[in-house]
């Protein structure tokens, strides 16, 4: 892969430098509605499941200087990516990335147990509907290589008791993120739906929950992204902002 098989894009009005693919799998608003709805502790230690070019880790490591992160990748070329764009952005005694496949992952490998775990994770069964001809988005959109249940059980496993999981998935497949997480032992505590426009149908759903944590969940007002004449809302507006 050549510097002229990626493009650089900035963040934070050029305070984050983020090298993607040209036309491999390229991250999306989602990974920032998601960074900003984990919230981490000051000091929490942090693993991002399936972190594809290190977007997240690159967000909460900006927004939040003492926190550490492991950043859990098992396609190479895009750990590869995520490694460089750690380093040029001066992040590397905060963020390691590891090449590995999460349902493998132990922790012992993330210096676990951790705090937060976070996870931006292939959307669609299987070979379900029109998969993408290019593999590195189809891994990343698909549950080819690892599923929802996968996810919430590799979370599961690296997290501290009262450790906490926060997942951004469809809101059409709400039904199977819930059940997944509850058989992982991880209870759903915030939900918050994500709508394109205020009068749509929710696209997205976030979602946080406790390992060992009790029963009852609260259901947050609804994140709209953007306004009637197509520019982001105020609230996700400041996402983009450092």
């Amino acid at each position: 892969m050549t510097l002229l098989d990626r493009t650089e894009d900035t963040f934070f009005n050029g305070r984050i430098k983020v090298l993607q693919h040209r036309e491999g799998y390229r991250f999306s608003i989602d990974a920032v509605l998601l960074a900003a709805f984990s919230d981490p502790g000051a000091e929490d230690r942090i693993v991002d499941l399936g972190t594809g070019c290190g977007i997240i880790p690159l967000i909460l490591g900006h927004r939040h200087p003492a926190v550490s992160i492991t950043g859990i990748e098992v396609q190479p070329e895009l750990a590869e990516l995520a490694a460089r764009n750690v380093e040029a952005n001066g992040m590397k005694e905060r963020v390691t990335i590891i090449r590995a496949d999460m349902k493998s992952l132990s922790i012992q490998a993330v210096s676990g147990p951790v705090d937060l775990a976070i996870s931006n994770p292939p959307y669609r069964k299987g070979r379900s509907g029109r998969v993408n001809p290019h593999p590195q988005r189809a891994v990343a959109r698909h549950e080819i290589l690892a599923t929802i249940q996968d996810v919430a059980a590799a979370a599961a496993r690296l997290l501290s008791i009262g450790g906490r999981f926060a997942i951004v998935y469809p809101a059409e497949r709400i039904t199977d993120l819930l059940t997944n997480l509850r058989s992982a032992g991880i209870e759903p505590k915030h939900i918050q739906t994500v709508h394109a426009k205020g009068h749509d149908p929710a696209r997205l759903v976030l979602v946080s929950g406790i390992k060992g944590g009790r029963p009852g969940a609260a259901v947050h007002e609804p994140l709209v992204i953007y306004q009637s004449n197509g520019t982001y809302t105020d609230r996700v507006q400041t996402m983009f902002e450092p």
